[in-house]
């Protein structure tokens, strides 16, 4: 039976996004299981700390596979699939962040206070995803749109065009009466907003009380501003000689799709 990865995706992007990292993954010999769209289930509402999210993602892995997994998450994702491996060990096989900051210590109780003060919003990146464009006339209008953004403009053309093809949905009937409305973001900007606003604070707490028991790997940016104000205390003590650093921002994995594959792949057989 083939080893499997289980792979969350950042926020506000869906799984759909990474299929040239599970080609190469599967091209190796992985089975690849994703799920799509987290958070959007009304069975696990986005609320503080993400434990509804996190059962999300282990529902997953008890439905879809069978038997120990290697946990990979990019972002939103490899926190989740942190918190989904201390919860559940016995389900993890090892673990994988790639550009998750693990917010502890001080910086932690910093957020805690934040939350509490009622100031995340005006500060986090929900500020910007609240208001994001969500609705566009045709997939040409939205390749335009991103492929004209800095950000996306470093992306590979391969993985642009997948999220345009998978990011993106038909409009229902009460939005397609508007023009600008035939074709809609995929993942709600409420829901990214809301996931932003409820960082969690305690992970402090829960390594503490369910300390992790698979091996830990963890992939920084090297330009990512999201490590720089996380700090990487809380990943270098987890993954220990397995933290690594990798050239690209926040969001290399789009950026530089073989290479991050190939990266992963190393990490993981040295934890088979």
């Amino acid at each position: 039976m083939a080893d499997t990865i289980v792979f969350a995706h950042a926020n506000g992007f869906g799984a759909g996004t990474y299929r040239v990292l599970f080609e190469r993954w599967r091209a190796a010999g992985f089975e690849v299981k994703a799920p799509e769209r987290l958070g959007h289930d009304p069975k696990y509402p986005v609320a503080s700390n993400w434990r509804a999210l996190r059962d999300e993602l282990l529902a997953f892995v008890e439905r879809e596979t069978e038997g120990r997994v290697f946990l990979v998450g990019h972002s939103l994702g490899g926190l989740l699939s942190l918190m989904a491996a201390s919860r559940r060990p016995e389900l993890a096989r090892g673990l994988l962040m790639l550009d998750s900051p693990v917010i502890t210590g001080w910086r932690a109780h910093s957020l805690q206070m934040v939350k509490l003060g009622g100031l995340l919003p005006s500060i986090s990146p929900g500020k910007v995803s609240v208001k994001r464009r969500h609705e566009w006339p045709s997939r040409e209008a939205v390749h335009a749109h991103f492929a004209g953004k800095p950000v996306f403009a470093r992306w590979d053309p391969r993985v642009l065009a997948d999220y345009v093809a998978t990011g993106f949905v038909e409009a229902d009937a009460a939005e397609a009466v508007r023009e600008e409305a035939r074709i809609v973001l995929g993942f709600k900007r409420e829901i990214e907003t809301r996931i932003y606003n409820t960082l969690p604070h305690h992970l402090g707490l829960v390594l503490h009380k369910h300390p992790l028991q698979c091996p830990v790997g963890f992939i920084a940016g090297t330009q990512s501003a999201e490590m720089r104000q996380g700090g990487t205390e809380g990943a270098r003590a987890l993954a220990k000689q397995r933290f690594v650093w990798f050239e690209g921002t926040h969001l290399y994995p789009m950026e530089r799709p073989d290479d991050t594959a190939d990266e992963v792949l190393k990490l993981l057989r040295g934890m088979s």
